[in-house]
């Protein structure tokens, strides 16, 4: 079974303590959907259109528990907590089986 993956890009964060609010409810909704987070905000080198700005790389054992973590009434409420400024570019991803 192929594994599935959140990705995550921030363009641009104009309110850094609200992200971390957010971070503070999506973490454990994360663990409990059981998503591992493999990147968060380290260092990026970009190239051709890519922006060097925060990475969030989250694995899940399938690409349906990925789903299913995102449509988590934990996970929910912690998206409410996102705050209007900050710009995401959010998908998930199937891996290769």
């Amino acid at each position: 079974m192929a594994k599935g993956y959140w990705v995550s890009v921030y363009p641009a964060i104009s309110d850094p303590e609200r992200l971390t609010a957010y971070g503070k409810l999506a973490r454990p909704a994360v663990q409990a959907g059981g998503g591992r987070v493999l990147s968060r905000g380290g260092r990026v080198v970009a190239h051709e259109a890519g922006i060097t700005q925060r990475v969030v790389l989250i694995e899940f054992d399938s690409f349906e528990q990925a789903v299913a973590a995102y449509e988590s009434e934990a996970y929910q409420k912690a998206l409410v907590a996102l705050p209007d400024g900050v710009e995401r570019d959010f998908r998930i991803v199937e891996g290769i089986d």
